[in-house]
């Protein structure tokens, strides 16, 4: 008898559907010479300190560090999983042949492999490796079953991830707990989430401690277009006052018209990351329920396996894709086919086949995340918009690039310089896959040079009127970040970035996975070290004062956390050593204890609780306070320009002045 073992048991019935093990049993699933079982989840987990020693049950700072000599695994402490752990260990004692059926990836390794290590099973195992869930996957999948020997090296990446998060995670919250806590609060310290908050921390200390400047524009109408002046800002009013004069009452003399045309590709397809960004960004959803809808979508045999970090197919999916295509051709929601319009040009022919989109070498074990195929029925609300971004980024890319023409306009009055750009979009191309889409395609939202607009034929030489303005404006400090932009900066390891490029190189030194960071941002609102202001990621005194606590910056860099995931995605690669790895985190715990031990100053950090957090968000504190996004609006609050008696308030469209009721005629338009 061969034993499968899946990692959940809808996975298990799909999988038995297919190899024909038909009949139910407490616990597996049997026919045609297989048992089908299944795990939920993590069975066992690494062992806890009182598993080594009673010493270590009590949380004192004179047991630490904990080094066990040898790591072990346990069972969970649930009736539910021992149960189930004693049906797997009878199947797999008397089994012929077991099939590791888990999820494809790391984590999905280290789960099966405990299981099996603490069943000890004689027999061969095979593994099954597939990135899809609908039958012909699975069927293909069967038919071309490994050894579980050459995943062995994945599985040394997930064991020394879950030791080097079990020493560093256990030492450093009971060090912190025990020094600093007030014996009533867990301060909770991990390999990732620490620098992740510590992200959080300083934007907003950087927030906290802007202080706007004045500075002064100077812009001027000419032919019903606005050209700014190319030397940027004044910062005194008395230099643009100047300037302004200087041109006031001039002629505005056009002195060069360049006309280029452009393409822009379309951009790539999703990996996880991007698409918890853009669901953050456009509906709003926390990566976590994102990661939940895609995994309900891949579970429906929709959508392909989703904790990926590639952007690319590997070349072998070229030939499924007409299929996948014809799939989507057939959709229909509410009565309409939101996707046969826009697959209709690409039949007929070969599908264009993109390095941009297809390369084997940028893929390990799974590709980017593509529809299957398989038509889905009735979804609800927030499965079908996930199921439409990734649909339709799957078309655009097949489709050809927007093609523009941007013409950049250079003007002179005197010796003031002035320049404006515009942008026409000459064919669509990719674009038209979003024609309809209010919420655009961009991944991050347009510069105000590639915004599309026509300009005017100007012809070099000519002349004439314009009505010059000088500006007075407000530098702005850094925004909060959201779970989108925060996402973004744990997979770059806290650099910005905006070029698609680069930032996939950077994915390489990212903290976290793809498949852990929406974990690692719920357990900081767990742990009280953040909140919530609308979209905004703002953090507690209890996240401040912890990150103003730790002077060891391997506990809260997360440069130096990109370089730890960079070594755990060698030791899968052969290129780093699992044992080296653990030993200088040995070493790099031992340090971080002896340090915090000497720290003779007797700080404390606030307790943070669930009432504090509702006071934060009490209707009261709202209008006591500003609002996020006020407090991150410069220009709110400052003295009136005009009549110095009034404070600046914010409305819809415009700034004005809280004196308006009284005469004052500040007013100022801004863009939504």
């Amino acid at each position: 008898m061969i034993v499968c073992i899946a990692e959940k048991p809808s996975v298990a019935k799909d999988i038995a559907r297919i190899i024909g093990a038909t009949a139910s049993h407490d616990g597996y699933m049997e026919g045609n010479g297989y048992q089908v079982t299944w795990t939920f989840g993590h069975l066992c987990e690494l062992k806890m300190p009182e598993d080594y020693t009673p010493v270590w049950r009590t949380w004192s700072l004179t047991a630490l560090p904990m080094i066990p000599q040898r790591f072990g695994i346990r069972l969970k402490e649930d009736q539910g999983v021992k149960k189930q752990f004693a049906t797997i260990e009878r199947l797999m004692k008397a089994a012929d042949g077991i099939v590791n059926c888990g999820d494809a990836g790391q984590e999905g390794e280290l789960i099966q492999r405990w299981v099996m290590q603490k069943a000890q099973p004689t027999c061969q195992v095979k593994r099954l490796w597939i990135s899809s869930m609908t039958d012909e996957a699975i069927r293909e999948g069967f038919r071309n079953l490994k050894d579980q020997s050459e995943y062995q090296l994945l599985y040394m990446a997930g064991l020394s991830r879950a030791i080097g998060d079990w020493l560093l995670g256990i030492n450093a919250t009971r060090l912190y707990t025990i020094k600093y806590g007030q014996n009533r609060q867990v301060l909770s310290i991990g390999r990732v989430q620490t620098p992740t908050l510590a992200l959080i921390v300083n934007r907003q200390k950087e927030i906290d401690n802007f202080k706007p400047e004045p500075y002064w524009v100077l812009a001027t109408v000419y032919r019903d277009t606005t050209f700014t002046a190319t030397k940027g800002r004044f910062t005194s009013k008395e230099e643009g006052e100047q300037a302004f004069a200087t041109i006031e009452g001039k002629p505005f003399t056009v002195t060069d018209v360049q006309k280029k045309n452009g393409r822009e590709t379309p951009p790539s397809l999703y990996d996880l990351t991007s698409l918890q960004v853009d669901c953050n960004r456009k509906f709003g959803f926390s990566a976590e329920t994102t990661l939940n809808v895609i995994q309900s979508l891949y579970e429906q045999k929709l959508t392909t396996y989703p904790r990926v970090d590639t952007t690319f197919l590997s070349d072998d999916v070229y030939a499924k894709c007409p299929n996948i295509m014809n799939g989507l051709y057939r959709v229909a929601v509410a009565g309409q086919a939101p996707y046969a319009e826009l697959v209709r040009p690409l039949s007929g022919k070969p599908l264009p086949k993109s390095k941009k989109v297809f390369d084997s070498t940028k893929v390990t074990d799974h590709h980017a995340i593509i529809p299957t195929g398989v038509t889905p029925q009735n979804l609800p609300d927030m499965q079908r918009k996930v199921y439409d971004l990734i649909a339709r980024r799957f078309i655009a890319v097949f489709y050809p690039d927007c093609k523009y023409a941007q013409t950049t306009v250079l003007g002179k009055v005197e010796d003031v310089e002035f320049k404006v750009t515009g942008r026409t979009i000459l064919d669509p191309g990719w674009r038209a896959v979003y024609a309809k889409d209010a919420n655009a395609a961009d991944d991050e939202e347009k510069k105000p040079d590639e915004e599309e607009r026509t300009l005017p034929n100007f012809q070099k030489g000519e002349s004439g009127d314009h009505k010059p303005t000088l500006s007075e404006k407000w530098t702005t400090p850094p925004k909060y970040y959201t779970e989108a932009t925060l996402l973004r900066a744990m997979e770059t390891a806290g650099k910005l970035v905006d070029d698609e490029t680069l930032r996939a190189a950077l994915k390489e030194n990212g903290i976290g996975r793809p498949s852990t960071r929406a974990a690692i941002i719920e357990t900081l609102f767990k742990r009280h070290y953040i909140r919530k202001e609308r979209k905004n990621l703002v953090a507690t005194p209890t996240g401040i004062e912890l990150i103003d606590l730790i002077h060891e910056e391997l506990l809260k860099s997360a440069e130096l956390t990109g370089i730890w995931e960079k070594k755990l995605r060698d030791i899968e690669h052969q290129k780093y050593d699992a044992h080296q790895f653990i030993e200088e985190l040995k070493q790099q715990v031992t340090e971080i204890v002896n340090e915090v031990m000497t720290d003779a100053s007797n700080r404390r950090v606030t307790v943070t609780t669930d009432e504090d957090l509702k006071k934060k968000k009490s209707p009261a504190k709202k209008k006591a306070q500003p609002s996020a996004t006020a407090a991150a609006d410069p220009l709110v609050g400052q003295v009136c320009p005009v009549c110095g008696k009034g404070r600046i308030i914010r409305g819809k469209t415009a700034y004005g002045c809280s004196e308006w009721k009284n005469g004052c005629s500040y007013r100022e338009m801004f863009k939504k």
